[in-house]
C-alpha cells in the first residue's frame, strides 16, 4: 500500500506505515425507564436539592455575619449571590415535582388508551331507516 505522506516523512526524517483496523459495530441494547427507575432518580435528586438549599443556607448565614462584621461590599456581594443562588435552587425543587408529576400522567395515558370502533356494513338507504327508527324510539321514551 503506498503511503500519501511520503514527502512529510522524508521532511520530518521518519518512517510511517498505515494500519488498518477492523471496524466492528456493537450493538446497544436500548434501556427502557422503570417507573421505578424514576422514582428513584427523584427521590435521589430530591436529597441532593435540599443538601444543595441547607448547605447555601449555612453559607449565607455565614456570609451575612462576615459582611456585617467587616463590612466589605465584596462580602455583601457575595450574599446576595449566594442568595439568588439558593432561591434558584428552590425553584428548581418545585421544578422537579412538576416534572415528576407530569412523567406520572404521561404513564397512566399511555396505558388507558382504548379504541371502540362500531362500523355498520350496509347502503345509506338501510342506515337512514336504522337512524329515523332510532329517532322515532328516542321520541316515545321522552
Amino acid at each position: 500500500m503506498t503511503n500519501n505522506y511520503e514527502d512529510i516523512d522524508k521532511a520530518l526524517n521518519i518512517e510511517s506505515s498505515i494500519v488498518e483496523v477492523e471496524k466492528s459495530i456493537q450493538n446497544l441494547d436500548i434501556v427502557s425507564s422503570k417507573p421505578d427507575d424514576i422514582r428513584k432518580d427523584y427521590e435521589y435528586t430530591r436529597a441532593n436539592l435540599y443538601s444543595l438549599i441547607e448547605k447555601g443556607q449555612e453559607a449565607i448565614n455565614g456570609i451575612m455575619e462576615l459582611a456585617g462584621e467587616g463590612g466589605s461590599p465584596r462580602a455583601y456581594e457575595v450574599a446576595g449571590q449566594l442568595i439568588k443562588s439558593v432561591a434558584d435552587t428552590t425553584d428548581k425543587l418545585i421544578d422537579l415535582q412538576k416534572k415528576l408529576k407530569d412523567v406520572e400522567e404521561d404513564v397512566v395515558k399511555t396505558t388507558s388508551n382504548v379504541t371502540n370502533n362500531a362500523v355498520f356494513v350496509g347502503s345509506t338507504s338501510e342506515l337512514q331507516k336504522l337512524l329515523k327508527q332510532g329517532f322515532l324510539n328516542n321520541k316515545d321514551k321522552l
